[in-house]
Parts: C-alpha cells; sequence; structure tokens
C-alpha cells in the first residue's frame, strides 16, 4: 500500500469471525447447524489479512483499529488474537438471541453494533468464512449502512482524505476503482502476509487486561425478534451431501480413431447441455 498520509487519523474497524480449524465441516441434520463440538478453532484466514491490512493503515496514517465479532462466549479468542496482533480495542457479540442468525441477522447485528461504535473511517473484512461461503457479510453490512463497497480487494494502492483508490481481482485480471470514504472492502489472502501475535499482547489479551467489551442485544439496541434464528430471512429445511456416481467407457481402437470418437462424444454432451 503506497498511502498519501492524511492530516487526519483513519479509525478502521475490522469484522472477524472464529471458525473450526478443518476442512471437514459437519452439519446438524436435523437443524441444519454446523456441529462445532470438539473441533479446534482460529480466526477466519481471510479475516486475518483483513486485520493485517487494518495495522498497516494504521502505521502509516495513524488511528485506531477495533475488531468486532459475533458468536459464542469462546469467541473471545479471536478477539484476544486480534488484539495480540495490534488491535486496539475489541467487541464481542454474545448473546443467546443472536444464535442461529443467517448471513441477514447477522449482518444486522454488526451493523447495529458498528453504528453504537460509530467514528470509523473504513470497515475491513475477510472475503467469506471458510465455514459457510457465502460471501454475504460484507455486501451486507455496507448495504444496512448505506456504504460504497468494493469486494475482492488485492491491493489497496492509495488513502486519501475523501477516498482510497484499491485494485479488485477478477477472474481474468483486475479493476482499478476509486471509492469514497467511508467505505467497506472485503479483501482476499493476495493482499499482504498477515503478522503473528505477539506474546505480551496476547497474554494480556487472555488475561483480561485488553481493552475488549462484550454486548448482548440490550447493548446494542435490538430486539430478540430482530436477530437470530427468529430473525432469520432464510431457515435451512433440509441439509444432505450429494452423491456422485462415476460413469466410465472405454474406447476401442487405433489412436486415431480413439481421439476422433473422443472428440465426437465430447462435441454431443456439449451440444446437450446447450439445449
Amino acid at each position: 500500500m503506497n498511502g498519501d498520509r492524511k492530516q487526519d487519523p483513519m479509525n478502521t474497524i475490522v469484522l472477524v469471525k472464529q471458525v473450526p480449524d478443518t476442512t471437514e465441516v459437519k452439519t446438524d441434520p436435523k437443524t441444519g447447524s454446523l456441529i462445532r463440538e470438539g473441533l479446534e478453532s482460529i480466526i477466519n484466514p481471510d479475516d486475518r489479512h483483513a486485520i493485517e491490512a487494518a495495522l498497516r493503515i494504521k502505521a502509516e496514517q495513524g488511528g485506531k483499529v477495533t475488531a468486532i465479532s459475533m458468536g459464542p462466549p469462546q469467541s473471545i479468542d479471536a478477539v484476544s488474537e486480534a488484539m495480540g496482533m495490534g488491535v486496539d480495542k475489541g467487541v464481542l457479540l454474545s448473546d443467546k438471541a443472536f444464535a442461529g442468525a443467517d448471513t441477514w441477522a447477522t449482518s444486522f447485528t454488526l451493523g447495529k453494533a458498528i453504528e453504537k461504535l460509530g467514528g470509523y473511517d473504513l470497515i475491513l473484512c475477510g472475503r467469506q468464512a471458510i465455514d459457510g461461503d457465502t460471501a454475504q457479510i460484507g455486501p451486507q453490512v455496507a448495504d444496512y449502512l448505506g456504504l460504497p463497497q468494493v469486494t475482492y480487494v488485492f491491493d489497496i494502492e492509495k488513502i486519501k482524505a475523501t477516498h482510497l483508490i484499491v485494485k479488485r481481482r477478477l477472474e481474468e485480471g483486475y479493476e482499478r476503482v476509486r471509492c469514497a470514504l467511508p467505505a467497506l472492502l472485503t479483501v482476499i489472502g493476495e493482499l499482504n502476509r498477515p503478522r503473528h501475535p505477539m506474546i505480551g499482547s496476547l497474554l494480556d489479551a487472555c488475561r483480561d487486561k485488553a481493552p475488549i467489551r462484550i454486548w448482548n442485544a440490550a447493548d446494542i439496541g435490538v430486539k430478540t425478534g430482530e436477530v437470530g434464528l427468529e430473525g432469520s430471512l432464510t431457515h435451512v429445511i433440509r441439509t444432505f451431501a450429494p452423491k456422485f456416481k462415476r460413469q466410465g467407457e472405454i474406447l476401442e481402437g487405433n489412436a486415431q480413431e480413439v481421439v476422433r470418437l473422443l472428440l465426437r462424444k465430447l462435441e454431443e454432451a456439449r451440444s446437450s447441455k446447450l439445449v
């Protein structure tokens, strides 16, 4: 990042999620909820890149970095780790009323917490969480707050007092985008290499010496019917693992005959999909 230094410091909020440290994520067939028991938890990988970006902005621009996470009480470990990396303040949104939230209810809850904090110039979050892969939270938070947003950011090129310039990854290249501030960015791993937590700061966070606040539904001014499962717009009706059955066919003949037959079959398969 090549930032033009602002006269005023830049205050950044980073959205952090604690996720299971495994690719073998299982769901309860009755409720559709993730089964987290017995699984080690980590900060969502993309969110670590968002934390690193916020800390680099702080180093160049000044200001403060606040991490917000939503989850059960044990999610404070993710906030503590963010504090160990250099984040100034942490907020954990934890309330039984928040449980079972879909992406809409989660974004609404995070948005209300951000409104309560106020005083921010930029919101950063990872592109998506590895336990859901929806990539919806960042855009939905931006929509709730009425902020401009840029997704899939892999380079923060320049920051000025009223806007920033970033590059967002596309399938076959990138876009260079100028975006007014305040704004929300979702970032990808290509952006940077996250630092490790400092032992002293991490120990302070674990010993309750770090400034971490825990807010419930009442603290952010929401009713229980607006959040969690009750406030969700979508509900899991059924979950299942798709079954794949491989089909094979042996092509006979010499090399040229087999190649011609294979090409014909591929063309037939392609044509049937286009119909």
